[in-house]
């Protein structure tokens, strides 16, 4: 992105400039290994243009900031019915937990500035795509 804010109950929380927004989904069987691969990945995925126009470098490399929104709708499955089931997502007492090691991880990966949102809230996120660039990365299909 090449800005994104985000408010929680209606009150300001944060603000990136040029960097990454990050939805970060829990599941329930989900553990620290996980959120580190993540973490990891996300950290040195390179996705932002060299002075080639070639995606080459990371968040890291171009002293980057990173957006972390917990969101548990991504472990949403909608397989059956009408209606999304989150029977998978991790239960907040142990997604929180994972959440915030996911933040600390990507600060101990070399991301210098890792905002974040407010677990629980009603959030509203604000963001100027650049690219735009979307990707999902599921730490099930990532090789460890």
């Amino acid at each position: 992105v090449k800005n994104a804010s985000l408010t929680a109950d209606g009150v300001f929380t944060s603000k990136i400039d040029n960097g990454l927004l990050v939805f970060v989904g829990v599941y329930d069987n989900d553990t620290e290994k996980e959120a580190d691969v993540l973490a990891s990945k996300i950290a040195n995925l390179r996705i932002f243009e060299d002075e080639n126009g070639k995606m080459n470098l990371s968040v890291k490399d171009i002293g980057g900031e990173v957006l972390a929104v917990s969101n548990f709708t991504l472990c949403g499955s909608c397989k059956k019915g009408r209606r999304p089931s989150f029977d998978n997502a991790a239960r907040p007492e142990t997604a929180l937990p994972l959440y915030e090691h996911f933040c600390d991880y990507m600060k101990d990966a070399g991301v210098s500035i890792v905002e974040r949102g407010e677990f629980g809230a009603d959030m509203k996120v604000d963001l100027l795509n650049d690219g735009p660039v979307t990707l999902i990365i599921d730490s099930k299909e990532l090789s460890r």
